[in-house]
């Protein structure tokens, strides 16, 4: 069996101020790194890591690296968990996108797992490259646990097709909330989720920032 620590990043630059981010590398806060620290002892303290992976996007992979520190391990940037490329919204205010891709992003407030962002990705491709990626560490480290830092949509993305079987229903399953930890076990070919989206460790920095990427 292999266990995987899926761990959305801690609060960014863009969650602060609602920008849409996708791949624009954009830092983390003060907060986040606190969040991360937070993480990275309750990871200590409950799990026994073998190894640390990570979105190349520095408000992931820094999430990552202050829990590989934590724990005394390297850790290895991998895209294949970077958030959703969101071509033209890319580094675009929430608000803005309301007014600008009117039909588009109302895909992604209302029906999210049909959803292409104009000239980006789709979810569907997202998702896809998520698991490909997970499949891959599966074969790869086969018996070990296995912290992965990543985003908001491949975390739901993940969830929804191990949960619900079909990107299609991704609009029914919520966000994992900044710097909480989701736990995703893979045992012969079967996935399954044992945790979802913990962040009481957070405590007085657990926010409600869900589905700002």
């Amino acid at each position: 069996m292999t266990r995987f620590i899926l761990v959305r990043h801690g609060e960014s630059f863009a969650n602060r101020r609602n920008i849409y981010v996708g791949h624009t590398d954009v830092p983390l806060e003060e907060r986040g790194f606190k969040q991360a620290a937070l993480t990275a002892e309750y990871i200590a303290e409950n799990y026994k890591v073998d190894r640390v992976v990570a979105s190349d996007l520095q408000r992931a992979f820094n999430t990552g690296k202050t829990i590989a520190d934590r724990l005394g391990l390297p850790i290895t940037p991998d895209p294949s968990f970077r958030e959703i490329f969101a071509g033209e919204w890319e580094n675009t205010p929430f608000d803005e996108l309301t007014v600008k891709f009117v039909d588009s992003y109302s895909v992604w407030r209302e029906d999210i797992g049909r959803c292409a962002c104009p000239g980006g990705e789709t979810v569907a491709e997202l998702a896809a490259r998520v698991m490909r990626g997970l499949e891959r560490l599966a074969a790869q480290c086969d018996g070990e646990t296995v912290v992965v830092a990543t985003h908001a949509t491949p975390i739901r993305a993940v969830q929804t097709l191990v949960t619900r079987g079909s990107i299609e229903h991704m609009k029914d399953v919520p966000w994992a909330t900044n710097a909480s930890v989701s736990v995703l076990e893979h045992d012969s070919g079967e996935w399954r989720f044992v945790l979802l989206s913990y962040d009481a460790h957070l405590g007085e920095y657990k926010n409600s920032i869900k589905g700002k990427v």
